[in-house]
């Protein structure tokens, strides 16, 4: 019997779709498989994944079922962006409780930092749910920085008992800053070209870029700047008693400081320090044993979420986003926003 004559262009096709749906088959199934697996004894979905890091001596062992635990905490990159954002980071602090994790497993909390800073509400709510953490669970917090801790950054590492720094770092610029306004109004006339914008309320148009601007149009603004700014300098001084409000408003103010600077000024309480020193000085504000624990990072985000993230990929989301960044030294997700960010140029 003879075989039917199938085109090339048809077995292709025919070829392509069943790769095409199976392996759409095994990604549902490993997702289903994940959040089956992410589900502890009590029903309750973990949104968390962990990693054991090394400890002082530069060494990591498994985690076990009893060993005490120091929770690393990132505060890696721009605050308000990516793992750095309030939901997340309760969900991290949440999740510490739960699981392999209960039984009150957490006994010290190591903030790893090394951040510019990043939207005044994500920093605020970070410092304060470390707090109420450290408070209710009756756990130390030791800050290490990195690299850079500025603003928001500064701001998180105050709910440490104490803060230290590598050699190198870079620290303070307690601050305030938003994206740049522009007004292009003389440019339309000059070209003859007339913008109108619909409004309903006063100064709903506040610094509309294509209309002149009042002399006292950015006063409601510097208010609320003024108000964030106030937060966060009484929130230094009550966390950092070297630092006092005259000084740190009127010399110090948004400047950055080499860390052994920043020590003698009262930001940080000492410099010069490196990851294994730092978990040592973890450990003994914790009263642990120097061979019987673990550091324990816990992300919430999984390689699931990375996959399925909306943007990216053009191929998952089928769109390509165009642009037009009028601030270059702010990232567009942080245009508008109040900023405990430190910016080259602007703070």
């Amino acid at each position: 019997m003879d075989q039917p004559n199938i085109s090339l262009i048809t077995y292709s096709l025919r070829a392509f779709l069943i790769a095409l749906f199976g392996m759409l088959g095994l990604v549902i199934g490993l997702v289903l498989l994940i959040a089956f697996l992410g589900t502890d004894g009590d029903g309750l979905e973990s949104k968390t994944s962990f990693v054991v890091f090394p400890n002082a001596n530069g060494e990591r062992q498994a985690l076990g079922r009893s060993a005490p635990v120091i929770l690393k905490i990132n505060i890696d990159g721009v605050i308000g962006m990516k793992e750095l954002t309030t939901e997340k980071m309760r969900t991290v602090l949440t999740e510490s409780r739960e699981g392999v994790f209960k039984d009150d497993r957490v006994k010290a909390i190591f903030l790893y930092i090394n951040s510019p800073g990043g939207t005044s509400v994500d920093s605020l709510n970070i410092y304060q749910m470390l707090q109420e953490y450290k408070e209710r669970h009756k756990v130390p917090i030791i800050a290490f920085v990195e690299g850079l801790c500025a603003s928001g950054g500064m701001m998180i590492a105050a709910s440490a008992d104490k803060i230290v720094a590598s050699e190198g770092s870079i620290v303070g610029s307690v601050g305030v800053v938003t994206s740049s306004f522009f007004n292009v109004s003389e440019v339309l006339k000059k070209y003859d070209v007339q913008a109108l914008t619909i409004t309903a309320g006063k100064d709903k148009d506040m610094l509309n870029p294509f209309r002149p601007w009042a002399s006292d149009e950015s006063a409601s603004i510097q208010a609320v700047i003024n108000y964030t700014y106030d937060i966060f300098v009484d929130l230094m001084v009550k966390s950092r008693p070297k630092l006092t409000k005259e000084k740190l408003i009127n010399d110090y103010g948004a400047k950055i400081f080499a860390a052994d600077i920043a020590k003698e000024y009262g930001y940080i309480d000492a410099a010069n320090y490196s990851y294994s020193k730092a978990v040592e000085l973890t450990l003994k504000a914790a009263n642990l044993k120097e061979e019987d624990y673990r550091v324990v990072e816990i992300t919430a985000k999984s390689w699931v979420s990375d996959l399925f993230e909306e943007r990216s990929s053009v191929l998952f989301s089928g769109k390509i986003v165009h642009q037009l960044q009028l601030d270059p030294t702010i990232p567009p997700e942080l245009m508008n926003k109040h900023l405990y960010l430190y910016v080259p140029g602007a703070s």
